[in-house]
């Protein structure tokens, strides 16, 4: 994209001339050909369609976020979701890799 590619365009790895370490069967976009004979108006709906769906997952993702922060602030989640009381967008640590896998990990030693 940054090199004068097209933005939102996936060459194919089909007829690729870049070498890949393992073989690929199916393309990153439209893997199983399903919108190749489709019109520009279908492939539109479809693009907004894709993108709603991405905004109400996130919506749902921060519902999950909100109701671990603040029990009870989402009345669907009550009880469902454990509070957390790590940081979200700090990055990880040992304490919140032990904390979401659930598998006990060794401390490093200070």
């Amino acid at each position: 994209y940054m090199r004068g590619g097209k933005p939102g365009a996936f060459p194919s790895f089909k007829n690729s001339n870049v070498k890949l370490p393992h073989p690929v069967p199916l393309d990153l976009f439209d893997p199983f050909g399903f919108s190749k004979n489709k019109s520009a108006e279908a492939k539109a709906r479809g693009l907004k369609v894709e993108l709603n769906n991405g905004r109400l997952a996130q919506l749902g993702l921060f519902g999950f976020f909100a109701e671990s922060k603040v029990p009870g602030s989402v009345p669907f989640l009550t009880g469902i979701v454990q509070p957390y009381a790590g940081e979200y967008m700090k990055g990880g640590n040992w304490a919140d890799a032990y904390y979401l896998s659930g598998v006990e990990l060794p401390l490093p030693q200070i």
